[in-house]
């Protein structure tokens, strides 16, 4: 073997893998398929992205707070988990609700689908939440005093549910222990060993918890009854302070009167001493009788005269499910159909901004 064999061939191997590559890239250029026949990917992802459900926005609180016109609200044990059931209703009232009220005692946890349902159906959730283990349990319940909630005994409960509250991220109004100006609940200061003062500090301790954990979502309802079965209590001393409250609610049904305004305006006066907030009716209703119709069509027109009112929720419940009364605007066809003729002639607020309704 020459001296020169060993250069002669690795010359040769060289040769071989240029002409290799040379050819590769000319049947690369052969075989191309044309542009045109050449999946887009942008086409293909924007044409997915279009298909998908576009997530709704979370209306802001300053939206919610800033509604114009009256806000309608229901109460009522089906609803939001029966969307047949809400419809029913909408198409009795003439108008669907934009609002929806339910009930929390304290030994339930937060329902995150309270929340989720409210908003398919176009509506606010409200939860009366209620330091107490239930009606059953009788008016005095001193294993939920006002000094036990205010002393820390109850944070963990309170710490979960606060953080579910923020977790949740839409909007949620919470009516804390409402009608406290009342004897029949256990947080009255007149119950379960509670003394005066205490309301006030334990509203605030609970609203607290939930500033801490970033609840910022929270609407803060403060509820009381109207004056006529508790003349003798003073609202004033009962009231957490303007940066504790968003809204100031009202209970309040008609018993004897013919009309709204001895069942409301009397109250209306005492609040107007102690805040400026909104006022929402957060439980209305008419004891049945041949009365209920021409009451229920006054209510609508004196609503608008009193700008101040900014929405009203109807009780909707019989006596079989768990009303004193059958407060039900659906309780005759009389009653249904003055609800509808009163509704139409008002100016309503919109549903939230971004919901899911339809």
């Amino acid at each position: 073997m020459s001296e020169h064999e060993p250069s002669s061939r690795r010359r040769l191997q060289i040769w071989m893998v240029v002409n290799g590559l040379i050819l590769a890239v000319i049947s690369g250029w052969l075989l191309k398929p044309s542009i045109t026949d050449l999946p887009n990917p942008t086409a293909t992802f924007s044409a997915k992205a279009s298909q998908a459900p576009a997530t709704p926005p979370v209306p802001t609180m300053a939206e919610i707070m800033s509604w114009s016109g009256q806000r309608f609200g229901l109460s009522t044990p089906d609803v939001p988990w029966s969307s047949v059931r809400f419809e029913e209703l909408s198409g009795s009232a003439g108008a669907r609700p934009t609002m929806i009220m339910n009930f929390t005692k304290w030994t339930e946890e937060f329902r995150p689908d309270v929340v989720t349902r409210s908003y398919e159906l176009g509506a606010i959730p409200i939860i009366s939440w209620e330091p107490w283990a239930g009606i059953d349990k009788g008016t005095s319940q001193p294993a939920y005093a006002l000094s036990k909630i205010e002393n820390g005994d109850f944070d963990p409960y309170i710490t979960r549910f606060a953080t579910a509250v923020r977790d949740a991220k839409w909007p949620v109004a919470i009516r804390f222990a409402h009608e406290m100006n009342g004897n029949w609940y256990p947080w009255s200061e007149r119950r379960s060993g509670n003394e005066e003062g205490e309301y006030v500090r334990a509203w605030r301790h609970v609203h607290d918890i939930f500033t801490t954990v970033g609840a910022t979502n929270t609407i803060w309802l403060w509820s009381p009854n109207i004056l006529r079965p508790v003349p003798d209590v003073s609202l004033s001393p009962l009231y957490p302070g303007d940066m504790y409250v968003d809204w100031v609610g009202l209970v309040g049904y008609a018993v004897p009167e013919r009309t709204a305004a001895p069942v409301f305006e009397p109250t209306l006066t005492a609040l107007s001493t102690v805040t400026r907030k909104p006022i929402l009716i957060t439980e209305t209703g008419v004891l049945p009788s041949s009365r209920a119709a021409n009451w229920i069509k006054d209510f609508f027109q004196w609503l608008p005269k009193h700008p101040e009112v900014v929405g009203f929720v109807w009780f909707e419940y019989s006596k079989a499910e768990g009303g004193t009364q059958d407060w039900r605007f659906t309780a005759t066809p009389g009653s249904t159909n003055a609800f509808r003729a009163g509704i139409t002639n008002l100016e309503l607020a919109p549903a939230p901004a971004g919901t899911r309704s339809g």
